[in-house]
């Protein structure tokens, strides 16, 4: 069934006569002909009475008219809420972002390009861990994904299908909760003692723990660590920390105001540090204009924000 079919029928219905019924639809009335008697073989019965002058609808025609007017009615809002949907998602810039940086890069990170570019676009983001945001970049759910990068962690977005862009710096860091009174740490990787220093480790759908893997800071550290808790969230381990419970490795984007208000404390000197990028990934297919448009001022924006 075509909904042509539904609009031949009511224009009939209104105008009473096929000629100015035809005209009214822009096509011959042979062909206006056709078509309502198309209509009237896929409901099963005649819908109209030719033999009267202007035409009358039979009382099939009658029950069918108002199911003809809701359809048409129907499927108009409905192509309407779809076009709508349609501007909307091409007016949305679609971000997928690491938890940790979420909290700390993205927001200033937005500001300061939004105070260099004019974007009319709404922006949503997801935040989660980094397999599950590289699942929401496979899926084609987000434009662009924000994560810290090291080489020698591997991604399923360092791949043909994606590309990235360096847009800041960061480091990770030892860090413990300090002694009582003192700025010295409660906890330190150089730890010698025979008591295992308590670990509180990134799980493995952590980005952060692929890097500290990878790179392998925590085995190299030369303490006797303990595993004592694990999470995929950095939040939830500088919290574990700052509470005194053990030894975590957090970026220094998120970990900076503790150590400046002395929450926090290094436990052990910057030579143990790890850089590490910050880099926006998006697919190599075209993307909608305010997701090309942002690209081509990341691009063009001059050097990386420091961590």
């Amino acid at each position: 069934m075509d909904s042509a079919w539904l609009e031949d029928f009511l224009a009939l219905v209104d105008g009473g006569h096929f000629s100015r019924a035809a005209e009214q639809r822009g096509i011959t009335q042979p062909a206006f002909s056709r078509r309502v008697r198309a209509l009237e073989d896929w409901v099963g019965g005649p819908l109209f009475d030719r033999d009267s002058q202007p035409v009358t609808l039979t009382p099939a025609g009658l029950r069918f008219r108002p199911v003809a007017e809701e359809t048409l009615r129907r499927l108009y809002q409905g192509r309407e809420a779809a076009r709508a949907a349609g501007r909307a998602a091409a007016e949305t810039l679609r971000f997928a972002a690491t938890q940790a940086l979420s909290l700390t890069f993205f927001p200033p990170w937005l500001r300061a390009l939004e105070a260099r570019e004019s974007f009319s676009a709404t922006v949503h983001l997801t935040a989660a861990h980094m397999a599950a945001c590289e699942q929401v970049m496979l899926r084609g759910e987000a434009q662009f994904l924000l994560c810290h990068h090291h080489p020698a962690a591997a991604s399923f977005l360092m791949s043909e299908p994606f590309r990235s862009l360096p847009v800041g710096t960061d480091h990770l860091l030892p860090v413990s909760a300090p002694v009582p009174g003192a700025a010295t740490p409660l906890f330190s990787p150089s730890e010698t003692s025979g008591t295992p220093v308590p670990l509180l480790g990134f799980s493995g759908e952590s980005g952060i723990g692929r890097i500290l893997a990878a790179t392998r800071a925590v085995e190299e550290s030369g303490a006797r660590l303990g595993p004592s808790f694990t999470s995929h969230l950095a939040s939830v381990l500088v919290a574990m920390a700052r509470d005194g419970r053990g030894l975590a490795w957090a970026p220094m984007s998120l970990v900076a105001d503790d150590l400046a208000r002395g929450t926090l404390v290094r436990a052990a000197g910057p030579e143990r540090d790890i850089a590490i990028e910050i880099r926006l990934y998006r697919a190599r297919a075209r993307q909608s204009p305010p997701a090309e448009r942002l690209w081509a001022a990341v691009a063009g924006g001059s050097g990386t924000a420091g961590g």
